[in-house]
């Protein structure tokens, strides 16, 4: 990222708006959002463009919590010629040893612990937690309040709900989702919907 590139953040809705506020705490100039569904209007004073359009060379973020629909756009705007910048909001808490990817956004209350590896285009909401050793593979979103234990494989695409809980040493497979409030105590293949204290697959994501 060009130190004077000013911060595009793809999505202008509730995730968006949070990446506006965590940028601005972090000191990041925003020039206004991505959105093909709000593009010609206005969000908090910024203006609103279509991700195709958006100027090469600059700085973004995507603010969307759908891995799948962070692919796409990282895709759209890595081939206009933007540059995915990492956000992390001054009152979270980042680790000793730990290593955040390309494009990541982790919101303010976050405690992402010591040793961690984090994927590009990975994001950590408000007040999760995230234990020693654990990896998060690319595109993986934790949603407000989980909390996901050590050592921890968080496998591509994955999605952890609002307030959910992955105990110690377990995976997580590529593309699967644990629903909020569930309680993850063996591993979840690939695919599955997780949900339940303790978590039980309900049917594979389409």
């Amino acid at each position: 990222m060009r130190e004077d590139a000013d911060v595009i953040i793809a999505g202008a809705g509730g995730v968006g708006r949070e990446a506006l506020d965590a940028c601005l705490a972090a000191g990041l100039a925003v020039s206004g959002f991505a959105d093909d569904g709000l593009a010609g209007g206005r969000c908090r004073g910024l203006p609103v463009g279509r991700p195709d359009e958006a100027p090469a060379g600059s700085a973004y973020v995507v603010g969307i919590a759908s891995p799948a629909v962070r692919r796409r756009l990282v895709a759209l705007l890595d081939a206009r010629g933007l540059e995915p910048v990492t956000v992390v909001h001054p009152r979270a808490i980042v680790a000793p040893e730990t290593t955040l990817g390309d494009g990541c956004l982790v919101l303010g209350g976050a405690h992402v612990s010591s040793s961690i590896t984090i994927g590009d285009h990975c994001q950590v909401h408000y007040n999760a937690t995230v234990g020693h050793d654990t990896v998060l593979r690319d595109f993986v979103t934790v949603y407000p309040g989980a909390n996901v234990s050590g050592s921890v494989v968080l496998e591509e695409d994955v999605t952890v709900g609002s307030g959910a809980v992955v105990l110690q040493g377990l995976t997580v497979g590529a593309g699967a989702f644990v629903g909020a409030g569930a309680v993850v105590t063996r591993d979840v293949a690939p695919g599955q919907v997780v949900v339940g204290a303790p978590a039980r697959p309900t049917h594979p994501r389409s």
